[in-house]
C-alpha cells in the first residue's frame, strides 16, 4: 500500500511539473520571433538560434543523463529528482517578469544552461521509480500509464495557455515549476531507500571526508566504455538503444521545423499552435491511459514498439504534405497510437538490466537520445531555414518533417529486427522488492 502511495504521488508529481512546463509551449514561438523579428512570419535567426540551443542542450544532457542515471541508483531517485526540478523555475522566472528582447536573452542562456540537466531528466528518474516498484509482467502497462500521465498533462498545460496571455502563461507556469518541486519533496517516498542503499552513500561521503578526495561521486559517472559493456551485454539493449537514437532524432526534428512551418505557412499564431498540441495530446493520452495496457499484454512491447513507429512515421509524412489549414488537425490524431513507441521502448530496456541498474539503463537510453538532439538542428534547422524561404531549391515547405519522417522510417525498420529476449533482471538479483499495482 506503501509502494501503491507512492506511484500515485510520482503521478502526481510528473503532471504538475510537466503541466507547467508544457504550457509555454505555444507561446514560445511567438515570443521568440517577437523578441527577435518583431512583425515578421518568417525568421532564420530564430530558428537558427533555436537549433543552436537544441543541440547545445542535447551535448549537456548526452553528458549528463547517464550520470543522473547512476547517481540515482546510488542516492535514490528522489534525491536527483530535486535537481532538475528546482532548476526549472529559474529561466521561466525571467519570461514572467518580462519578455523584451534582453530579457529574451537572459531566459535563452539560462534555459540553455539549466535544460543540460533539467531536460527529459524528471521523466528518466520517474521511468527508473516505476522500475523499482513493479513486476516485469505488468512494467509495460505501467510506463503507458506514466506516459499517459505525461501526454494528460500536456493536453492540460497547452488548453491552459489557449485561455492565458503570454504574461499570464509564464507565470502561471513558474509557480506550477515551485509547487511541484514542493509537493515532490513532501509527499514522493524514497523508492531507493533501503538500508543498503544508505549505507552505501554513506560510506562513499564518508571515504570523500577522510580520504580529502571526491572520488566517492566521481566513481558513479559513467564513462564510454561502461556505456559500451551495457550495451553490449544485451543484443535487445543494443537495437533499442539504436531505435532510441533514431526515434529521438526524428522527433527532435519535427518538433524544432513544426512551429515555424506551420507559422510561415498558414500563419499559425499561439491559439492555433494550442489546439493541434491539444488534439494531439488528447489523442495520445487515451492511447497511453486505455489503449497501450489493454493491447501490451496481449500483443507485447515488442509489435507495439512497431506499431507506435509506423503510425509517428505517417503522422509526420502527413503534416509535411499538408496542402489546407486544417490538415494538421487531421495528422495530430495518428499520434492516438505514435505515442506508444516510447513507452514501449523502455519496458523492453528495462527488463535487460538488473534491479539495480535502472537508472544506468534508463540514463543510457536518455543519454543516446540526447545525442540525436546533438545532430538533429545540424541537419534540421538548415533545412527548415532554407525550406521555408524565397531561396529553396524547390517548393516543399515541409521537406525537413519529410526527413525526420524518414528516420521513423529507420527506427520501424530496426524494431522489426528485433526478436523478444527474455527478461534478465531476474537472473541478475534475486532480491528485487516489487509489488503489483
Amino acid at each position: 500500500m506503501e509502494k501503491f502511495s507512492g506511484l500515485s504521488h510520482l503521478f502526481m508529481t510528473v503532471f504538475l511539473h510537466h503541466f507547467s512546463t508544457f504550457m509555454v509551449i505555444p507561446a514560445i514561438t511567438d515570443v521568440t520571433m517577437a523578441a527577435l523579428c518583431p512583425g515578421e512570419d518568417e525568421c532564420s535567426l530564430a530558428i537558427y538560434l533555436t537549433g543552436i540551443q537544441q543541440a547545445i542542450i542535447g551535448l549537456g544532457t548526452l553528458l549528463m543523463m547517464p550520470l543522473i542515471g547512476n547517481l540515482s541508483d546510488t542516492y535514490g531517485r528522489k534525491a536527483l529528482l530535486t535537481v532538475p526540478m528546482s532548476l526549472t523555475i529559474i529561466p521561466l522566472a525571467i519570461l514572467a517578469y518580462d519578455r523584451t528582447k534582453y530579457y529574451f536573452y537572459a531566459y535563452y542562456v539560462l534555459r540553455t544552461l539549466t535544460a543540460m540537466v533539467c531536460e527529459g531528466s524528471v521523466l528518466c528518474l520517474a521511468l527508473a521509480y516505476v522500475a523499482d516498484n513493479i513486476p516485469e509482467n505488468r512494467r509495460a502497462s505501467v510506463f503507458g500509464m506514466l506516459s499517459g500521465v505525461n501526454s494528460s498533462a500536456f493536453v492540460c498545460g497547452n488548453l491552459s495557455a489557449r485561455f492565458l496571455s503570454s504574461a499570464s502563461t509564464f507565470q502561471v507556469s513558474a509557480l506550477g515549476t515551485v509547487i511541484s518541486a514542493v509537493y515532490m519533496r513532501v509527499f514522493l517516498p524514497e523508492s531507493m531507500a533501503d538500508a543498503a542503499k544508505e549505507a552505501e552513500a554513506e560510506a562513499s561521503l564518508l571515504e570523500k571526508d577522510t580520504t580529502g578526495n571526491s572520488g566517492g561521486m566521481f566513481k558513479t559517472m559513467p564513462s564510454f566504455r561502461d556505456t559500451m559493456s551495457l550495451l553490449r551485454s544485451s543484443v535487445t539493449l543494443s537495437q533499442a538503444a539504436i531505435i532510441a537514437f533514431f526515434l529521438s532524432l526524428a522527433d527532435a526534428g519535427f518538433t524544432s521545423s513544426l512551429m515555424y512551418y506551420l507559422k510561415a505557412t498558414f500563419h499559425f499564431k499561439k491559439d492555433q499552435f494550442a489546439d493541434i498540441i491539444v488534439l494531439s495530446g488528447i489523442a495520445g493520452t487515451v492511447s497511453q491511459m486505455l489503449i497501450m495496457p489493454v493491447l501490451a499484454p496481449v500483443i507485447g512491447e515488442v509489435k507495439l514498439l512497431s506499431v507506435g513507429l509506423f503510425f509517428s512515421g505517417v503522422h509526420m509524412f502527413l503534416y509535411s504534405v499538408a496542402w489546407s489549414s486544417w490538415v494538421p488537425y487531421a495528422a495530430a490524431m495518428f499520434s492516438v497510437l505514435g505515442v506508444v513507441a516510447q513507452p514501449s521502448l523502455r519496458s523492453i530496456a528495462s527488463k535487460q538490466v538488473g534491479p539495480n541498474e535502472q537508472g544506468k539503463a534508463q540514463g543510457c537510453i536518455s543519454g543516446l537520445s540526447s545525442f540525436a538532439n546533438v545532430l538533429s538542428p545540424l541537419v534540421f534547422s538548415p533545412l527548415t531555414a532554407l525550406f521555408l524561404s524565397t531561396s529553396a531549391p524547390f517548393h516543399f515547405p515541409g521537406f525537413s518533417i519529410a526527413c525526420a519522417g524518414f528516420a521513423m522510417v529507420i527506427a520501424l525498420v530496426q524494431s522489426l529486427m528485433i526478436r523478444s529476449a527474455p527478461p534478465v533482471s531476474n537472473s541478475k538479483s534475486g532480491n528485487c522488492n516489487c509489488m503489483e499495482p
